[in-house]
């Protein structure tokens, strides 16, 4: 029997995600742009799915595009930004610990002779709002900072650093890469305070290729994609409605469980903790705060070595980030650890589809793992 213990890299679509995506094949297929039935009946199709993501968001539907992915949100929303505000500065505050579809923006923009900040975080993984508020300039266009880390699962206070540019009279854009905060810790694109918030549908249990953009009421980006006038004129392309309907149809489900969902998971974080550490007495937690991600280390020890052999009992777990393939995590790097830490360090991320009996199957196995290998 599988345990798959790996959602923060992507989940399984979930029954509602499924249905929804084959009805949209099968029965709406329609295009939504097409003014004869068909495709009115796909055009109602789209708005619905808007709507039940809009409401999960917290957001107007008219405030969200939909995109191809998280990475997609990312990069219109870095490079966009900088381009509509670049006649007011240079400036762009970001972190050392962004995901890959952030840090490869800020390289091209600093290629393009931007000035980026990339701040240091804390002793958990998250930035300070203090360390937003000590970067923060006259000249500041934009800044970006992701709401949960995908790796450590630790929360930055995308909220308190909004109320920080206000106090301040910043004009700079805020835009939080919220991948992996979306329905699972609490946020609305009201109490976030952010003008721009990337989502993406696979890790909530909707199909991979689809994800949305928030953009807050009255900015205005140039679209990323041209051609015809889909999504408002804002992303250019026939929509993808299988995969939309899905997300809305995953959405409108992880949200109405949202609470014991969280509770779940964090439920099941606490219980693997409280298994694993009288048996692994090295064993360290790395960063925290998110109820679905725990960043373990076993110093000393390879992680692959204990990936491969809980891969062997059907327990799949990750390094870090499932983009990274092979490379040392610039995120733990950047939280000043020790080079044995980083090797021994694994993720283990939770959905609400996870189970005891997977927490028990992984316990088992890294229990089991620390024994026979240490007597090598």
């Amino acid at each position: 029997m599988e345990h798959y213990l790996d959602n923060a890299a992507t989940t399984r679509v979930c029954p509602e995600a499924a249905e929804a995506a084959l009805a949209a094949m099968t029965e709406c297929y329609g295009n939504p742009s097409s003014t004869h039935a068909k495709g009115r009946e796909a055009k109602k199709l789209l708005d619905k799915a808007r709507s039940q993501v809009a409401a999960a968001v917290g957001c107007a539907d008219a405030e969200l595009v939909f995109t191809a992915s998280g990475t997609e949100s990312d990069n219109w929303a870095l490079l966009g930004g900088a381009e509509a505000m670049h006649r007011k500065g240079r400036h762009i505050i970001s972190s050392a610990v962004e995901h890959d579809a952030v840090r490869k923006c800020l390289d091209d923009l600093e290629s393009r002779g931007y000035e980026i900040v990339r701040l240091k975080p804390d002793e958990t993984g998250a930035i300070s709002p203090e360390a937003v508020a000590q970067a923060l300039r006259e000249d500041t266009i934009l800044v970006s900072l992701m709401l949960v880390n995908n790796e450590t699962g630790a929360v930055t206070d995308i909220s308190a650093i909004s109320r920080i540019l206000r106090e301040a009279k910043s004009e700079a854009i805020l835009h939080t890469d919220a991948v992996q905060g979306f329905l699972k810790i609490p946020f609305s694109a009201k109490t976030l305070g952010a003008d721009l918030i990337s989502i993406s549908g696979h890790k909530i249990h909707a199909p991979k290729g689809v994800g949305a953009l928030y953009v807050r009421k009255g900015l205005r980006l140039k679209p990323l994609l041209l051609g015809g006038a889909q999504e408002a004129q804002r992303r250019a392309g026939t929509e993808a409605l299988p995969a939309i309907a899905a997300f809305g149809a995953a959405c409108e489900a992880g949200h109405a469980v949202f609470d014991d969902s969280r509770a779940h998971m964090k439920a099941l974080r606490q219980s693997a903790m409280e298994m694993l550490r009288p048996e692994i007495q090295e064993l360290q937690l790395i960063g925290g705060g998110a109820p679905h991600i725990l960043s373990l280390s076993l110093p000393g020890w390879r992680s692959e070595v204990l990936i491969n052999y809980l891969e062997a009992q059907e327990v799949y777990i990750s390094r870090s980030s499932a983009c990274k393939k092979g490379a040392r995590s610039h995120v733990l790097e950047a939280m000043g650890l020790r080079p044995a830490v980083i090797d021994g360090a694994i993720r283990v991320s939770f959905s609400r589809m996870s189970t005891r009996e997977d927490v028990d199957a992984l316990c088992r196995g890294l229990i089991e793992a620390h024994a026979r290998l240490s007597h090598r």
